[in-house]
């Protein structure tokens, strides 16, 4: 899946609104969410080591929480990223998988 990188489509997100369709930051996913990586716009290093984890563009992911800290898993691992970090990471909504309590 992340072998190798497709060029990705530029999707820029103005005065905090998606781009167009239904692609936002991860940041603005409900936790329960199934998403599809669309653009990592972090610095070149940063998208590298997210690649390496299988954190890329077209890989399905699933957003777990969203408090202080975006808890996701891909490849059958979690990962934790900064609100900061979620912001950069554009995604589009794949599925809702809310499960009740």
């Amino acid at each position: 899946m992340c072998g190798t990188v497709k060029a990705a489509k530029s999707h820029v997100v103005l005065e905090g609104k998606c781009a167009g369709g239904n692609i936002c930051p991860l940041s603005r996913v409900q936790a329960g969410s199934v998403v599809c990586i669309k653009q990592l716009a972090l610095a070149p290093d940063l998208t590298a080591r997210l690649r390496e984890l299988g954190f890329c563009e077209e890989q399905q992911i699933k957003l777990l929480a969203r408090e202080s800290t975006f808890i996701c898993q891909v490849c059958n691992a979690r990962l934790g990223l900064s609100q900061k970090l979620a912001e950069q990471i554009l995604v589009q909504t794949v599925s809702s998988t809310l499960q009740p309590a």
